[in-house]
């Protein structure tokens, strides 16, 4: 049995349940509004919102014929927790790159500006043409 924030993070693994997850920290929504910006049926949106039910990261409800989804913030806290246990390696890091990087910064001499050569999908193209005469 996989515990709560193997849940959480298996559905977030989805950018379509992302997706859902974002629209509804707006505010409740019907299933039939959360389905509209995504090119897929109805059973295939149910299919991600069954999974987001099981994280634990949405609530579907029932009033008369409307069935409203909202989002159920307290695994995504669980798992934000769980993530900032681990921001003091990457912090570290990210400090020590802008250290290095100023450092570069006042070491580097001041450079001329010089005409760059072209680069991408074009260069081949301007080396032919200065090749065959073409300007």
């Amino acid at each position: 049995m996989q515990d709560q924030l193997s849940h959480t993070f298996a559905a977030l693994a989805d950018p379509t349940r992302r997706a859902i997850l974002a629209r509804l920290a707006l505010g409740e929504t019907s299933v039939t509004e959360l389905a509209k910006p995504f090119e897929m049926s109805m059973p295939a949106v149910s299919k991600h919102l069954k999974v987001l039910e099981r994280a634990g990261l949405i609530v579907r409800g029932r009033e008369a014929q409307w069935r409203p989804c909202r989002l159920e913030a307290g695994p995504l806290k669980e798992a934000a927790s769980w993530i900032e246990e681990y921001r003091r390696f990457w912090s570290a890091h990210v400090d020590a790159l802008e250290l290095h990087l100023d450092r570069m910064d006042q070491s580097a001499p001041t450079k001329r500006k010089t005409r760059r050569r072209r680069r991408g999908p074009n260069r081949e193209r301007d080396s032919r043409s200065r090749d065959h005469g073409y300007s």
